[in-house]
């Protein structure tokens, strides 16, 4: 059985990093997101547990490595558990 992955917009959603499916699609057709040094430009992208995601968020650019994939939009708690924020 290979590991699981989920769609890039998904993602986003279930780690509280956009508000809704909806603007997490909008980021990655605007090509505001890699996945490990790659320009996502469809929300359907695959990413899987130690996958590297940048994108721009307010002012700043979050980096971050997937941890674990999750499999719903939990608290905020539990998001933070999915993956390591990087400097």
């Amino acid at each position: 059985m290979g590991e699981a992955a989920l769609r890039i917009d998904k993602l986003l959603f279930f780690l509280r990093i956009a508000k809704s499916r909806t603007l997490a699609q909008r980021w990655a057709e605007a090509g505001h997101i890699r996945v490990n040094g790659l320009r996502v430009e469809k929300g359907s992208v695959a990413v899987v547990a130690g996958d590297l995601i940048t994108l721009p968020k307010g002012e700043a650019v979050l980096a971050l490595r997937l941890l674990t994939v999750p499999t719903r939009r939990g608290p905020p708690a539990e998001a933070k558990l999915c993956y390591q924020p990087l400097d």
